[in-house]
């Protein structure tokens, strides 16, 4: 009710007459009645539209001193926006939340600021910066490109470092990168002297604005110039590749002595604020920072709160979680849906939520749900427990089909099938893991029962919300409950399905392993009924849903970064080391 009332402020509040009716109706409602659209209306609070926007500011102002917690993290997210008149109204509502919580605010900015410091240091923002620019460059040709990656690391870095972990790293590269910025200047006085235009395309400039060819001794120095800067980024580039495995721990002492000396905050540990204004506060930070060995190296960072309790986060960097954050609202909705219809209020149908609290348009805190581990993870165990190969499958298929990716689709199939058949266990690895991981018969029915209804729950959100990428990796399984959990929620509304390399043309995953650990009846017993009754519940409340959905796709912060993707070709790299070398420009 709330969403709809929100999208009828949006569409209609530039009419006078249903501006002063919606303008009472606040009135009317009580403030707690918005905490749960929070991020809607954040999203909106750059809106052109001065007969909306004398709306909803007054509306955030009178949130946030009532509930200045509830801003805190959102608010900070929107001072780092690209943005320049989101940046503004969050500025204007930050300072009139200083006038009565200052201390508060202070101390989000704090802690916001030295989080996104400690999920990308120096050393990793540079690794990716100089493989984002290598392909710009040595792939498309696109000098500017370039250019606009590496031009603010140089001015991060002429900045000075602050932690220790950035001493070194100025210590062992700045010299080095600093020639190489001093060869980029020249690079942009030799090319832009005479009016030349640096390219988007096709490596160097050969002609100015006009249109006229640059003198060709110019051009032959500015090639030289970025040249010799490359030859320098390479020689770094090389040096950082070889420290990165290296990160294994970190020592806040060392990333971030301001979190390690903050104690007893006012600020509340993300995802614990309640309605009624209640919270947990943060105490103080783990000194020790673990960093988990995947390809983005997110962190795993503990809290202790002011209840005595630890509160585990996975600090991520490299990842814009806030649209994951607006899929744990739609999942929210549909819990409270389930929960108070007749037909599955009785069934103990849910999806398993967990915190996502957005600190920056790449970095994040995603709550950590203990006992739980990926799919993927507990087959590879389980293979790896009975010597079997954990990528047996495709070893059949290379066996009868070296040439696969040149048969028919009618061939690939007929390929397919007979690889399952013939390969060890068929496909009961699963269904395995769920029966040994039981301690009695009594505990194995109701995990196999409690999997197969969050299995098919989220089959039938799934689908309505377009979740595609399901791969082993992104569905986890609860050790005690033996619910489905699912995670990374980037790709929604079908973008998977329309992206131009390996588009995806299943509505949810479904495949032999999941339906063999269901048992007998496969899906034609508890999996098909809960489906049918999720879906008849989605169904009768789809006027809510479509409200929150539109929400989603109105939201100007949600970009689809798939459907950007899949337009343009990947980019070659160097198959060493994920940088293209000089000599091969």
């Amino acid at each position: 009710d709330m969403l709809n009332f929100l999208n009828c402020l949006f569409k209609f509040g530039d009419i006078p007459a249903i501006n002063a009716a919606i303008k009472e109706g606040i009135e009317l409602v009580t403030l707690e009645c918005w905490l749960g659209c929070t991020p809607q209306l954040l999203a909106r609070i750059h809106i052109k539209s001065p007969s909306i926007r004398s709306t909803l500011h007054p509306l955030l102002i009178k949130l946030g001193a009532k509930h200045p917690q509830a801003l805190m993290y959102p608010l900070s997210v929107l001072l780092k926006s690209p943005v320049v008149e989101r940046k503004i109204a969050a500025e204007s509502l930050m300072n009139s939340l200083k006038a009565h919580s200052n201390a508060l605010v202070e101390e989000a900015l704090l802690v916001s600021s030295e989080l996104i410091r400690v999920a990308i240091l120096w050393l990793e923002l540079w690794h990716e910066g100089l493989e984002d620019a290598s392909r710009l460059y040595f792939g498309d040709g696109n000098v500017s490109g370039m250019l606009d990656v590496l031009l603010p690391l140089h001015e991060q870095l002429e900045k000075g470092p602050v932690t220790r972990r950035e001493v070194d790293f100025y210590e062992s590269f700045g010299r080095d990168l600093s020639e190489a910025h001093a060869y980029v200047k020249e690079y942009i006085r030799l090319t832009t002297i005479n009016g030349g235009v640096i390219p988007t395309q096709g490596g160097f400039a050969r002609q100015n604005e006009n249109g006229r060819p640059l003198h060709a001794r110019q051009n032959a120095e500015a090639e030289a110039a970025l040249n010799e800067a490359w030859d320098r980024y390479y020689i770094v580039f090389r040096r950082i590749n070889k420290q990165i495995p290296g990160l294994t721990t970190l020592e806040l002492s060392q990333v971030s002595p301001a979190l390690q000396n903050a104690h007893k905050l006012s600020l509340g540990v993300p995802g614990t604020y309640r309605v009624d204004g209640s919270y947990v506060k943060i105490e103080r930070f783990n000194p020790i920072v673990q960093v988990i060995t995947s390809k983005q190296r997110p962190r795993k960072i503990v809290l202790r709160g002011s209840d005595g309790k630890d509160y585990v986060f996975l600090l991520k960097g490299h990842e814009d979680l806030r649209q994951d954050e607006r899929v744990m609202q739609l999942f929210g909705l549909v819990n409270a849906l389930l929960a108070r219809d007749r037909r599955t209020k009785s069934h103990d149908l849910n999806i398993q939520r967990y915190v996502i609290t957005p600190l920056s348009h790449h970095v994040g805190l995603v709550g950590w749900v203990p006992h739980t581990e990926t799919i993927h993870s507990h087959i590879r165990d389980y293979r790896e427990s009975k010597k079997i190969v954990l990528n047996m499958e495709n070893r059949e298929m290379m066996k009868m089909a070296p040439d696969y990716d040149f048969l028919t689709v009618l061939q690939k199939v007929e390929v397919f099938e007979t690889a399952l058949q013939r390969a060890t266990g068929k496909g009961m690895d699963l269904y395995e893991v769920l029966w040994m991981k039981s301690i009695d018969s009594e505990e194995w029915l109701e995990r196999r029962t409690k999997y197969t209804r969050s299995l098919a729950v989220m089959s039938m959100v799934g689908y309505i919300l377009g979740l595609g990428d399901r791969h082993p990796s992104n569905l986890m399984l609860d050790q005690i409950s033996g619910r489905v959990l699912h995670i990374d929620f980037g790709d929604c509304f079908e973008v998977a399905m329309h992206r131009e390399k390996f588009p995806e043309k299943v509505p949810f995953r479904l495949t032999r392993m999941l339906v063999n650990a269901m048992e007998v009846s496969g899906i034609e017993g508890s999996y098909r009924s809960t489906c049918e009754r999720t879906m008849g519940v989605l169904r009768d409340n789809r006027d809510s849903l479509v409200a929150m959905l539109e929400a989603f796709v109105h939201d100007p912060l949600i970009s689809w970064r798939l459907l950007e993707q899949g337009k343009t070709d990947e980019n070659a790299t160097s198959p060493v080391v994920g940088i293209a070398q000089p000599s091969e420009a």
